[in-house]
């Protein structure tokens, strides 16, 4: 909860949380419509959502290094994910969601990660996640993530936010899986929160689904052919020029 303040204007968000604009349902169904129809293999990957996301709120594209805030509108941004759902979207619970690549040897010079206390390297991790989030709360009031999961044959989808947030290394124990990739789990519940793998340095963050998030069901279109799609666009010979 915010604090009550008597003297600042207190900015607002484009939107609640979750409670998406009026034109987000039809503007997403005729984005995927569109690609049903057009894909020769149906596929919805990093940049195709963040495009369809900004068109659906109204915001800008704009991709950047950091990930966090390659959506723009006024005071806020998001960072736009997309993940593969189970078969049962309706029941899913949780998600992962890879959030970048998070090196402590790059950032701070330590080696022999394997032989290191996995608390040490752990808080080294998620210090780096944290400076990111700082850095494009220096920009931006808001912050968010904007997850889609994909159903299997993409005609079903969740689609949910949540704030994008530091963490505090003091609320999570690190230990080494038997994969050798660094876990992190919630010392209240125990839960498990984070995967870092040294290979790579992939930082995963386990999110919950949240009770009612946008549920939708798309109709699968037909397939327009390569010939109708030629044809409506008006293709003839002369369109292709040796230079």
């Amino acid at each position: 909860m915010e604090p009550r303040l008597r003297t600042v204007n207190k900015a607002k968000p484009p939107y609640r949380m979750n409670e998406f604009p009026g034109s987000f349902i039809q503007t997403f169904g005729k984005e995927i419509v569109y690609m049903l129809a057009t894909k020769e293999s149906m596929s919805i990957e990093g940049d195709e959502w963040e495009q369809i996301f900004a068109k659906c709120v109204g915001a800008e594209w704009k991709p950047s290094n950091i990930g966090l805030d390659d959506v723009q509108l006024d005071n806020c941004c998001w960072s736009a994910k997309t993940v593969k759902g189970s078969k049962n979207l309706a029941n899913q619970k949780k998600i992962r969601l890879i959030s970048g690549r998070n090196s402590p040897t790059y950032s701070f010079g330590v080696d022999r990660i394997a032989e290191a206390d996995p608390n040490k390297i752990g808080e080294l991790v998620l210090d780096i996640w944290n400076e990111r989030v700082s850095g494009i709360r220096q920009y931006f009031k808001f912050a968010r993530t904007v997850v889609l999961v994909k159903g299997v044959d993409y005609t079903e989808y969740l689609i949910f936010e949540y704030d994008t947030i530091r963490y505090e290394p003091e609320l999570y124990t690190f230990t080494w899986n038997e994969r050798g990739n660094l876990e992190g789990h919630e010392k209240k519940n125990g839960n498990h929160k984070f995967t870092w793998q040294p290979h790579g340095s992939q930082f995963t963050i386990v999110e919950d689904i949240p009770e009612n998030p946008l549920h939708l069901k798309i109709k699968k279109p037909g397939k327009l052919s390569q010939e109708k799609v030629l044809q409506n666009v008006g293709f003839s010979s002369d369109w292709v020029t040796v230079l």
